[in-house]
C-alpha cells in the first residue's frame, strides 16, 4: 500500500465535510503499527461522526481497507483504523485537553490542505459558492482561449494635431522702402536748426509805413 495514497484520501474525505485544523503526522520512527497519525476537528457530534463517515467512504473507494471504527456513539473523539494510517477526530475541547501533538508531532508531513482544483467544486459547498467557482472558470477559460481576427476590436489611430492654419499672406514693403518710410516722420518731425555763427534775419516794417506815408502825401 502506497502511504502517500492513503493519506491522500484520508485529507480528501476530511476536506469534503470541512474538517478544521487537519494535521498529519510521521509516526514510523515511533511505531510500528502505523506510519502516519492524522488529527482533525469537528464542531459537534454531527460534524465529527459525518468526517468520520466521510474518510471511510473516501479510503473505501480508492480500494483500500477500514479496519475499525471506534467512538461513533459519542461523538466527541472518534478514530477511524485505516491500516498504515490512523484518523483521530475530535471535538475542539478535547483536542486542547489531551493535545496529541506533544506524542505524535515529532515529523509532521506538509501536504497541500484546502486545495480545489479549477473548474471543480466540491458537493459541499452551498449554490452561491458553486456559481463564483463556475464564474471564475468561465474567466480563466476566456483569457486563455486567443480571440479571432474577425471578433478584435480595431486598433485605434493615434490622434493627429492639425497643423495651425496661417493667416493670409500680407505683402510687405522692401528692405529700402521701409527704411525710407521710417525715416519720412523723422525729418519732418525734426525741427530746423539755425546755421552755425548765423543769426535769423527779421524784416522790419520800415518799407511799409514810409510807403503808406507816401499815399496819404498824396
Amino acid at each position: 500500500m502506497d502511504i502517500r495514497k492513503l493519506q491522500r484520501a484520508i485529507v480528501d474525505g476530511l476536506e469534503d465535510v470541512k474538517a478544521q485544523h487537519i494535521t498529519v503526522l510521521n509516526t514510523e520512527h515511533l511505531s510500528a503499527l502505523f506510519e502516519r497519525v492524522i488529527i482533525a476537528s469537528g464542531t459537534s457530534n454531527r460534524q465529527t461522526k459525518a468526517l468520520a463517515a466521510s474518510v471511510r467512504d473516501s479510503v473505501k473507494s480508492r480500494g483500500m481497507p477500514v479496519l475499525a471504527t471506534e467512538g461513533e456513539d459519542n461523538g466527541e473523539w472518534i478514530i477511524v483504523d485505516c491500516g498504515a494510517a490512523v484518523v483521530h477526530i475530535m471535538q475542539p475541547n478535547i483536542r486542547d485537553y489531551y493535545h496529541l501533538e506533544e506524542i505524535w508531532g515529532g515529523k509532521p508531513v506538509r501536504m497541500k490542505v484546502g486545495e480545489v482544483k479549477a473548474g471543480l467544486v466540491k458537493a459541499s459547498e452551498p449554490e452561491p459558492a458553486r456559481k463564483a467557482a463556475a464564474r471564475t472558470a468561465a474567466r480563466s477559460a476566456a483569457k486563455s482561449t486567443p480571440m479571432p481576427a474577425t471578433a478584435r476590436p480595431a486598433a485605434k489611430k493615434p490622434a493627429t494635431r492639425k497643423a495651425p492654419v496661417k493667416p493670409a499672406s500680407v505683402s510687405r514693403p522692401a528692405a529700402g522702402q521701409a527704411t525710407a518710410a521710417k525715416a519720412a516722420p523723422a525729418r519732418k518731425a525734426a525741427p530746423r536748426k539755425a546755421a552755425a555763427g548765423k543769426t535769423p534775419v527779421r524784416k522790419t516794417p520800415e518799407r511799409k509805413t514810409t510807403a503808406r506815408k507816401t499815399a496819404r502825401a498824396r
